[in-house]
């Protein structure tokens, strides 16, 4: 089983898989997996790769910076293009399946693409840099991406966050080690409206807290309910970090609590209970199996 190669032999696997495709577009954010299939699929296919970053609001500044980068060092044809789920009042109402109508809008702009730059080498494969650990929690987004005909080598060879580090750090990738940076949309409690001006408060939160010396850490974006008609908005930032960092964190308290007020934060909290990656997944219960949603 795929499952049980060492990580070497998945690579191998994947070069052959990559081998057999005449040309390839890659969902690139910049993160671990993507840096990673990105790299091998310009290994295997040269010129015949494209990278695909999809631009809105929900996308770090810093994270499209990094993608332009990288792609710019290994002289791989990068495409960004400006994806349109900030339109769909689907995607704002912020419901269980926001993530699907994401990826929806990310692989109608491929598909585009890949018509465009059809030829004679032959028809463009779709891969998204999912891995196996994506499998078992509330993925909506690989839904879109099967429905849209894309591949995930990664997770169908059994690839794990551990193995995909460990071969990016053997290609001398500087992503191995990387922190996980899911969308910025991903901060706001499921049921509480997305909005451009909460994405910009978030980020500008991380990046305070990432210039502090917290490289993994969420700000959480809660909306604080009770204005008088027509009053401003307000909102909480709810902090994590890992717990170990705890203490480290508390003694800047007060510095951290002024420059996010600054921002626009009423209320500054910091979680006790430490971050936990993907942490808005458990207001959905019983999330089903990606593979296994209709």
């Amino acid at each position: 089983m795929h499952g049980t190669l060492a990580a070497i032999d998945k690579e191998q696997h994947l070069i052959e898989v990559l081998t057999a495709m005449p040309q390839a577009m890659v969902a690139f954010s910049a993160g671990v997996d993507s840096s990673y299939l990105l790299d091998v699929a310009r290994q295997v296919l040269g010129e015949r790769v494209t990278a695909v970053t999809a631009d809105s609001p929900s996308l770090a500044r810093s994270s499209l910076s990094e993608a332009s980068e990288f792609c710019r060092e290994r002289g791989i044809r990068h495409v960004v293009v400006n994806t349109d789920e900030f339109s769909h009042e689907e995607y704002l109402v912020n419901d269980g399946n926001r993530c699907y109508h994401c990826k929806s809008a990310l692989m109608r702009a491929m598909q585009g693409l890949a018509r465009a730059t059809a030829s004679a080498r032959g028809e463009v494969a779709l891969l998204i840099g999912a891995i196996a650990d994506d499998l078992g929690d509330h993925r909506p987004g690989m839904v879109a991406a099967r429905e849209a005909g894309a591949q995930w080598p990664l997770a169908d060879l059994g690839f794990t966050k551990v193995d995909v580090r460990e071969r990016s750090r053997d290609r001398d990738l500087a992503t191995w080690n990387r922190p996980a940076e899911p969308c910025l949309s991903s901060r706001v409690p499921y049921g509480e409206r997305v909005t451009v001006a909460g994405l910009r408060m978030i980020e500008q939160a991380e990046v305070v807290l990432k210039r502090l010396g917290f490289p993994v850490c969420r700000a959480r974006h809660h909306h604080i309910g009770g204005e008088p008609l027509g009053a401003a908005q307000k909102y909480l930032c709810r902090i994590e970090v890992p717990e170990a960092d705890l203490p480290r964190l508390l003694p800047l308290r007060n510095q951290i609590n002024s420059e996010l007020q600054t921002i626009g934060y009423v209320t500054v909290t910091i979680d006790l209970a430490g971050f936990k990656s993907g942490g808005f997944n458990a207001m959905l219960s019983k999330a089903p199996s990606t593979l296994r949603t209709p």
